[in-house]
C-alpha cells in the first residue's frame, strides 16, 4: 500500500513538471486557433465580453446569473481551454466560496448564506470563464487589432500584443534560469517524510530566487526587441492612418458572427424571462 501510494504521487509530481506547465500555458494561448471561437472576428468577442465581464457584477438575479454562466461555460468548451487553466478557475473560485461559507458559519451564521454566496460565485464564475474564453481565443495580432478598432490607443494595443509574444520566451528563460540553480544547488534528501517537508522548501527557495535573474534577462531581450522595432519605423506605423487602415482591413464580420451574437442575445433573454417568471 506504501509503495502503491509513492509511486501515485510520483507520478503525480512528475506531470505537473515545468514542462508540462509550459505546454498547458502556451496552448491556452497560441494552440486554439482552429476552435470556432478563435474563428469569430475580434470585434465581436471583445463586445461579447464586456457584456458579460460587467453586467454580472450589477445584478443579482439567480436565473440570469445561472443563464450567463451556463452560456459562458459552453464557450469555454467550445474554446478548448486547456485542462490547467480549469482546474485552477475551479480551485480558486469554489474553494473561496467554499472559506466564506465556512467562515459564516463559525461566526453564527446559518444555511441561509448559501443563497447570497451562490449568487456571488455564480458572479465570479461567469466573469472568470468569459474572460478565458475571449483571451484563449484570439491571438496577439487580432486582439490588438480589434482594441485598435475600438479606438484604443496604439501603444497599449501593441503592449497588449507585446506581452503575449514575450509569454514564450519568459517561461523559457524561467525555466532555464530554474535548471541553473538546480545544477549548481545541493537539494536535501527526500526520502522521509521531513526531508519532503525540506525538498518542498527548498523548491519554493530556488523558484522565489529566480525572479530577479528572469527578470534581468527578460529585461535585455526586451530592450533589443524594441531597438529592432525602433529601426523598422515602428513610431512612424503607429501613427500613420494608412498603416492603420491597411491594419483593420482584414477584420471582417461573417455570417458566423452574428449567429454567435443573435444565440447569445436569444440565451440572455429566455433568461430574463425567466427570472420575471420566477
Amino acid at each position: 500500500m506504501e509503495k502503491m501510494m509513492s509511486k501515485l504521487s510520483e507520478s503525480i509530481l512528475d506531470k505537473f513538471s515545468m514542462d508540462f506547465l509550459r505546454s498547458q500555458v502556451l496552448k491556452n494561448a497560441y494552440g486554439n486557433d482552429d476552435t470556432v471561437i478563435a474563428a469569430l472576428d475580434p470585434r465581436i468577442l471583445i463586445a461579447w465580453y464586456l457584456f458579460f465581464g460587467l453586467v454580472p457584477w450589477f445584478v443579482n438575479d439567480l436565473p440570469f446569473l445561472l443563464g450567463s454562466f451556463l452560456l459562458v461555460m459552453i464557450t469555454t468548451l467550445l474554446a478548448r481551454v486547456a485542462g490547467l487553466v480549469l482546474f485552477l478557475f475551479a480551485l480558486g473560485v469554489f474553494s473561496q466560496t467554499g472559506y466564506l461559507f465556512l467562515a459564516t458559519l463559525l461566526f453564527g451564521g446559518d444555511a441561509s448564506a448559501v443563497a447570497p454566496l451562490l449568487v456571488l460565485t455564480l458572479k465570479v464564475a461567469t466573469i472568470s470563464l468569459a474572460s478565458v474564453t475571449v483571451f484563449s481565443g484570439l491571438d496577439p495580432d487580432r486582439l490588438s487589432n480589434g482594441l485598435m478598432w475600438f479606438g484604443c490607443p496604439e501603444r497599449l494595443s501593441f503592449s497588449i500584443s507585446y506581452a503575449y509574444r514575450m509569454l514564450p520566451m519568459l517561461m523559457e528563460e524561467f525555466q532555464n534560469v530554474l535548471l541553473s540553480y538546480r545544477l549548481r544547488g545541493n537539494p536535501p534528501a527526500h526520502d522521509t517524510l521531513p526531508g519532503k517537508i525540506r525538498y518542498l522548501i527548498y523548491q519554493v527557495k530556488i523558484v522565489m530566487e529566480s525572479f530577479y535573474p528572469l527578470m534581468l534577462n527578460t529585461a535585455k531581450r526586451s530592450r533589443t526587441t524594441v531597438e529592432a522595432l525602433e529601426l523598422r519605423g515602428y513610431r512612424y506605423a503607429a501613427v500613420n492612418k494608412t498603416v492603420k487602415k491597411i491594419k483593420l482591413s482584414t477584420l471582417k464580420v461573417t455570417c458566423n458572427d452574428l449567429l454567435f451574437l443573435a444565440v447569445s442575445v436569444l440565451w440572455v433573454a429566455l433568461s430574463l424571462l425567466c427570472s420575471t417568471l420566477l
